[in-house]
């Protein structure tokens, strides 16, 4: 069977508001819309868009048995979940909430480790616009920078300058 060539994935893109014309009931009520899970796999050097992890069923979650601790998996690849949030503003849209989790994923055995309450609380700062890869390694920032930056420019020049920092290397 010929394997099928990925298909590309981009980010969420902004809707129009989901509260317009409805006023009190859900005002505030945060939207899931914006927001888009990018998977780094750190020794490939890649990122990319898979919506399945919304549902903890990424392409490198799927088949996977997470178990409590990295030491159950010692020969596992470094992975990152990183929870990017969108916001529209009047200038365009930016990169509002970036949050990282770390995934670690033994294929060969089909086991892996992470933390899923880390993932569902980092996904929840990030729709807060909360800036969190400080546990991410340097070549892993590197990575999710070039990915920010190429998909959209414009975007990460209206960015956050906590969000630049936070993803500038120093050499």
């Amino acid at each position: 069977m010929e394997e099928q060539p990925k298909k590309k994935v981009g980010f969420n893109i902004i809707k129009n508001d989901p509260m317009k014309g409805h006023s009190g009931y859900g005002a505030g009520v945060l939207t899931l819309d914006n927001i888009s899970p990018v998977i780094i796999d750190v020794d490939a050097g890649e990122a990319e868009v898979d919506i399945g992890a919304m549902h903890a069923r990424s392409a490198v979650e799927k088949g996977i048995k997470f178990l409590k601790t990295k030491e159950e998996v010692p020969n596992a690849k470094p992975y990152w979940l990183v929870w990017v949030t969108i916001e529209a503003t009047q200038n365009g849209p930016h990169y509002a909430g970036v949050t990282a989790c770390e995934m670690m994923v033994d294929r060969s055995i089909r086991r892996g480790y992470k933390s899923l309450p880390e993932h569902v609380n980092r996904m929840d700062k990030s729709l807060k616009r909360h800036i969190i890869v400080d546990d991410m390694d340097d070549k892993s920032k590197r990575i999710l920078a070039d990915f920010l930056k190429n998909h959209d420019a414009g975007m990460w020049e209206r960015s956050s300058a906590q969000l630049k920092q936070s993803l500038t290397v120093r050499m």
